[in-house]
Order: structure tokens, then sequence, then C-alpha cells
């Protein structure tokens, strides 16, 4: 097990929020070496005593539970440099005392400085095996700058050291789309077209672009979202059974899954897909403002795309991928609508009005697994010719402990274990796609549309909703 984290982008907001209290509990529950040791550093002219001050009140309002000794432990082990990232000469200066160590590089930075940072690694010795390095997604905004880091970090360091982070990847409720895809066979049976209508799939959150203006300016919901977290996702339902768990036959069938979509032109693209940015609005009854970008640049803050995934098991069925930000509530689900019975035998309702079976996995903000049947059971005494929809529910118990997701991304890293993060070949997919997606928006003109905060987004967008979706209660509408 690795056993020193050089972690950059320290004072960000990133490392301040998940990766030291993550760091705090992995230590509280003795999963971290005895010498473990963290390097912080970021361009602010702290000195250790300076950070430990800063961060010190970061960790105690993160986990209020710790006690004292657990904090001060954690803070002995942390020390500090101020580096200039576009400088690999300050970066080799400020790690190579550390370089006889097991080394963890970790980059919370942006993109834009990933080369010159790991330019610096290696001049300081800091990526010659057995050392690691993880870095945050994106990988570039797209393919070209993908390619542009990808090529220059290869020259610097073996792939099968290289940890690239999707978070989401470390959900438990994210892998466990896994466990019941292949280890039920009730599902597996049905996995297919034959079977499958639709698939939707919503990540929706009710916080805006605060906070986050310079970054999001530049990605926009396409690209911070799309490309990554809701892409993993449609892979892990999409996929073919690997061969094993291993880590490379799991990512081999990811990789598939991207190089099958089919790319968007821009005669679909005001069909198969819309575009939308916040304005002002209400969320939790307080009133918020719309979204206005630095540059007043044409960025969007929502985005709702059909994809076709164009092989065997998935050929003609569609694939709605939505996300937005300042939506009417926080929620990540997979919606899978079944196809209708082949002979409808029932009075009422008639075929064309039955609901459709589906099976919803709800990941955010609770775990929840929901089958839509229809039954008599729910309808009038003998009224065995009348279905209504009746709902089975699997909740995850409450007060179930699971580590979030950078506690697990991290301690798979400390350990070499890589099955949750994202090879090279599936980063250059994804973006491959991604700018079919851009491309046609920009060759179609594709209009941005409006939508008050509060709300499920544009208008235009309804069909791209999850139908199991309960949306009326909030702004008087149901998606299509």
């Amino acid at each position: 097990m690795h056993n020193t984290l050089l972690l950059f982008g320290a004072t960000g907001d990133l490392a301040q929020r998940y990766l030291f209290p993550s760091l705090l509990r992995l230590l509280g529950d003795g999963l971290l070496p005895e010498d473990f040791k963290v390097r912080a550093m970021a361009l602010s002219g702290h000195d250790t005593a300076a950070f430990h001050a800063i961060l010190g009140p970061r960790l105690k309002q993160a986990m209020p539970q710790a006690g004292e000794e657990l904090v001060r432990s954690l803070l002995e082990r942390v020390d500090y440099r101020s580096v200039d990232l576009r400088s690999p000469e300050s970066i080799a200066a400020a790690v190579r005392e550390l370089a006889d160590r097991r080394c963890v590089s970790y980059l919370a930075i942006p993109p834009a400085l990933y080369i010159s940072t790991c330019r610096g690694l290696a001049l300081g010795g800091a990526l010659a095996a057995p050392h690691r390095l993880m870095l945050e997604k994106p990988i570039g905004h797209d393919s070209h700058s993908a390619r542009e880091i990808l090529d220059a970090i290869a020259e610097l360091i073996d792939e099968e050291r290289v940890f690239r982070l999707d978070h989401y990847l470390g959900k438990a409720a994210v892998q466990n789309l896994l466990a019941l895809r292949f280890g039920n066979t009730l599902l597996e049976a049905v996995w297919n077209r034959n079977h499958i209508e639709s698939v939707e799939i919503l990540v929706a959150e009710s916080e805006g672009v605060d906070g986050r203006n310079a970054y999001y300016a530049r990605s926009g919901a396409l690209r911070d979202m799309l490309q990554s977290h809701i892409l993993q996702l449609l892979c892990l339902v999409a996929m073919e059974p690997p061969a094993s768990l291993e880590a490379d036959r799991i990512r081999d069938e990811k990789v598939k899954v991207l190089r099958a979509l089919r790319p968007l032109d821009a005669a679909h693209a005001a069909h198969d897909s819309v575009r939308g940015r916040y304005t002002a609005g209400t969320i939790n009854g307080e009133p918020v403002q719309g979204y206005q970008p630095p540059d007043d640049s044409g960025i969007e803050t929502f985005v709702a795309v059909t994809a076709h995934i164009d092989n065997w098991r998935w050929a003609g069925v569609p694939f709605h991928l939505c996300t937005g930000k300042r939506m009417a509530e926080r929620s990540t689900r997979i919606v899978v609508t079944l196809k209708p019975v082949t002979h409808w035998l029932f009075e009422r309702p008639d075929r064309a009005t039955a609901t459709p079976n589906r099976l919803t996995f709800q990941l955010q903000p609770q775990e929840n697994i929901e089958l839509g049947l229809m039954s008599s059971l729910a309808g009038p005494e003998w009224g065995a010719l009348e279905l209504q929809p009746l709902e089975l529910e699997l909740s995850v118990p409450t007060g179930l402990h699971r580590r979030i997701a950078y506690e697990r991304l991290l301690l798979d890293a400390f350990n070499g274990n890589p099955a949750l993060f994202v090879r090279d070949d599936e980063v250059e997919a994804a973006w491959a796609w991604i700018d079919s997606v851009s491309d046609a928006w920009q060759q179609a003109q594709l209009p941005l549309q409006p939508y008050p905060a509060g709300s499920w987004g544009p208008e235009q967008a309804r069909p791209f909703l999850p139908t199991a979706f309960e949306v009326g209660k909030h702004d008087g509408y149901r998606p299509a």
C-alpha cells in the first residue's frame, strides 16, 4: 500500500470539502498506513502552520463527530508547500525529497495544468515506478485537448499506474448496477431490445453554477456532466457481461458501448437534443438568480440528448440522457421502460392506456429500486379484469454506513486497484461522441432554451425526462 499523497490544489474546494475529510475517515478507521504522509501543494503562499489553521476548522465542520485527537493526528501528517503549477522546476523542488517513498500524486487542479504538473513530478522523480498518478475529470475539453494530455502523460508514466477519476464510479449505488444486472437472472433475461422500449438517465441538480463560473463558462453541462457521469451510467446499463470482474475486462466492455454510440448530426440535432440555461426562479422557497456566464458565451446549464447504441443488443432502443442545474430537486435515476405484453387480455384499461412496466433505479439522494407492474390486487373487489398500477419498492436500509465515493477511490488508488477508474481509450471514445453533439449544435445553430430555476428544464425537454418521475407536483406538467 502506498504511504504518501502528493496533493495538488490543496486549498481548493474539492480538496477541502471532500479529499481531506475522506482521509480523516480512512485514518479514523485504521485503513491508512502508520507512516502515511500528505504533502499539500497550491499557489497560495502559506506555510504549514497557516495551512493547518485553515484546514483544521474545515475538517471539524465536515466531521463534527471526529475527536480533536483524530483531527490532530491527520494534521500532523500534513505539510504544505507553495508551488507554481506552471513551473516544472517549482514542482520538482517541492516533491523531490519524497521520491524515495511510495507516492500517489492527486491532481485536483484544472486540466490545463496537468501537463506542466506531470513534467514537474517526473523531474522530481515522483512518476517513476512504483509511484502512481490520479487525475480528476475532465481530461481536456474536447478530443484534441484530451489527446494532447493523454500523449504527454503517456511519455512520463505507464498507463497501468494512471488512475483517472470519475467520482460517480466510486458511489456504492452506481457499483450496484453491475451487481443487479449480472447477478440476477430476472434482469439479464430481458436486458435487450426485444423487451426494453427505452432507457432514461437523469442527473438533476438543485444547485447552480455558483462558485464555478470560470470553469463552467468553458465547459457547460455537456462537457461537465454528460461527458463523464452520464456516459459512465450509460456504459454500466448498456455494456455486455464482462468475462470477469478484472478491471480491464470491465473497461473493455465500456469502451465498446462508447464506440457504438451513433454520432449526432446537424439534421437530427433539433429533434434529438435540447440545450437550455436557467433564468431567475425559486429553489426551496428561496429566490435565486439566473445564470449569466462571465464572458456572455452561449454556454448551457441544461442538456438533453437521445442517444442510440448501434449494436445487436440495443438497436432501436432510445437512451434519453438528461442533466441540468437549478432543477426542481436533486435526483439521479435510471428508468428502464419495458415493452407492452404481446397480447392484451383485459377490459380496463385498454391496451393503449395501460401503464407500461418500468424498472427505476434511484441512485441519489436516496437509493431505491422500484418496479412498476399492472395488478388486479389494487383494483376493486371482483375486478379481475380491471388492472391498476402497483409499485413494488425495495429501499436500502436507512443508517447503513457507506463510504463516500472519494474514500473508496483514494483507498483503491493507494492499493493499486484500477477497476473504478477510467482508461485512456475510454476517455477518447467518450470525447469523440461528445464532440459530435457539440459540432451538430454548432452546425444546426441550436438555440439555448430558457427555463426558470426550480423547474424541470425547458418546455422542449419534456420528452427527455423520465416518464416515471413525478414532475407535475412541482411545476404543473408531466413529460410526454
